[in-house]
């Protein structure tokens, strides 16, 4: 193990390749076919132009679509789309056959430079994975290990990204491929980890409108799990350290740029844990300008803003802030017309809406919303926002109900009525809310709690479970709403408890 650290690998590459420490070069793939008994670097290039080498490997590749963006978005959040897909072809039994040449294990074994003859700084770049299974750590670790005695603590490889190619026309190639697929990818060139880890390969990926969205959320309170709608693949996120306090504290989460946030309280003050995609680790200490729970939130790309919530005293607040996720810093931003908690928030034609909540000068229930222009700086109230509840119980409490479920797929505006089972949407021009159809019948909620409703693309996404007295599952179920009325499919299911305490989409 990595002295604690979770740096997992799946299992792209044969047993044997790992066992025998035989980590072919990237430039190998176009070559994996090869059947005229030459070693790659015997290939003549008349044999074969580079540019149809360059077609056989994209070729091979499942593309990851690419959202077609202006040159005024290219500095903002470009459109986002699930349709993307993998485009690192299953290269198990292939890639485990392929041999170093005499000419790389000779360069190899003499040249450090790349890597400035340092094990332990080769180990901590590697990125971690996207797989949960204890004996992939393992065999992460048994490979660093063969890594550095084969290559004389050289764990690099190579200097650069894609031989023969410049940098960006590397970093081009490789921000298509699937993030599914990078733990991997990155141990087998440290030029390429360190990309990963600098987070420059992401920022290359949101300004060329490439993006994959994976669902993350929490059916236990410090476990965390990570869902590819994509590859359809399961990951677990290292256990959160934090106290029995914070564990047991109301908590909100938020995906924004290649982070995940979870905000809740330790014993006398607010705190926030940070997970980074990028280190597959857990941080704490950030604090904002207003420390706050209770708060409707959005992110937009690599911004994020948060607006009204409760102080560590109670106090109801109108104040709101923007958070970089690039910068990791705090901006204070004007406040609202009205003070409010327990709403939800939504960025839609480029604006950002709170929606719903308690709050005002009774502290009653809210049906308005505020739109936030980040123009202008300046919020307008807007009437009759919030999608409401038809079914609650006179005598039932404001607070026993969850915040509004509510998400924005294509600039459009979604809502769950759990009470009712059914989907709504806004209309924007008549400011009022139409039932479209009816939500999955096996999602069920506590007033609202436990049930997640998110926007994942061009997709919408409601994670919950049926309630059951042993062992539960959860079901992730997912609707286009550009394709009809809401016909839900089932995405995945895992057996896990079937109470959603927070869920976040990122997208990157």
């Amino acid at each position: 193990m990595l002295d604690g650290r979770s740096c997992v690998f799946p299992r792209l590459f044969s047993s044997s390749c790992q066992a025998e420490n035989k980590w072919p070069y990237m430039k190998y793939l176009p070559d994996l076919n090869n059947k005229n008994g030459k070693r790659p670097s015997e290939i003549d290039a008349e044999d074969e132009p580079q540019s149809n080498k360059l077609t056989k490997i994209m070729g091979s590749f499942q593309r990851v679509e690419r959202v077609p963006i202006s040159s005024e978005q290219q500095s903002s959040q470009p459109k986002d789309s699930l349709d993307s897909s993998s485009v690192i072809p299953q290269m198990d039994q292939d890639m485990s056959n392929i041999q170093l040449s005499d000419e790389q294990e000779q360069h190899h074994a003499g040249d450090s430079s790349n890597s400035g003859g340092d094990p332990q700084a080769d180990k901590q770049q590697q990125q971690p994975g996207d797989s949960s299974d204890s004996d992939n750590l393992e065999s992460g670790n048994q490979q660093s290990n063969e890594q550095q005695h084969q290559h004389g603590g050289d764990s690099s490889y190579s200097g650069s990204l894609l031989p023969r190619m410049n940098r960006d026309s590397s970093i081009a190639c490789l921000s298509r491929c699937s993030r599914s697929d990078y733990g991997s990818l990155a141990s087998l060139n440290k030029s390429f980890c360190n990309l990963i880890r600098s987070g420059e390969l992401y920022t290359w990926r949101r300004l060329n409108g490439i993006i994959e969205h994976w669902v993350y959320f929490s059916c236990a309170l410090l476990e965390w799990e990570a869902y590819d709608p994509i590859r359809q693949r399961w990951m677990h996120l290292p256990r959160m350290a934090s106290n029995e306090c914070f564990m047991c504290s109301d908590k909100e989460s938020l995906a924004v740029g290649t982070e995940l946030l979870v905000f809740g309280r330790e014993m006398t003050s607010h705190v926030i844990y940070r997970y980074s995609l990028l280190t597959n680790s857990w941080t704490s200490g950030m604090r904002m300008n207003a420390p706050r729970c209770l708060f409707g939130s959005a992110s937009l790309g690599e911004i994020a803003i948060l607006a009204g919530g409760c102080d560590s005293e109670g106090r109801i607040l109108s104040s709101a802030e923007l958070y970089n996720s690039e910068t990791q810093t705090w901006e204070r931003l004007p406040s609202m017309n009205k003070t409010r908690k327990m709403c939800s928030g939504v960025f839609m034609d480029g604006k950002f809406y709170v929606i719903g909540g308690i709050g005002g000068a009774d502290s009653k229930l809210l049906t308005c919303g505020e739109e936030y222009n980040l123009q202008t700086r300046t919020w307008t109230e807007i009437p009759n926002m919030s999608p409401g509840r038809s079914s609650r119980g006179a005598d039932m409490p404001a607070t026993a109900e969850a915040p509004p479920l509510v998400a924005v797929v294509n600039n459009e505006l979604y809502a769950a009525d759990y009470a009712d089972m059914e989907v709504k949407k806004y209309d924007k021009d008549r400011k009022l809310w139409l039932v479209i159809g009816r939500l999955p019948e096996r999602a069920v909620s506590m007033n609202g709690w436990g049930l997640a409703f998110r926007a994942c693309g061009n997709r919408l996404i409601v994670i919950g479970g049926p309630r059951t007295h042993g062992e539960g599952f959860i079901e992730l179920n997912s609707w286009v709403p550009s394709e009809g009325p809401p016909q839900w499919n089932l995405l995945a299911r895992k057996r896990s408890g079937n109470f959603v305490y927070n869920c976040a989409v990122m997208g990157c």
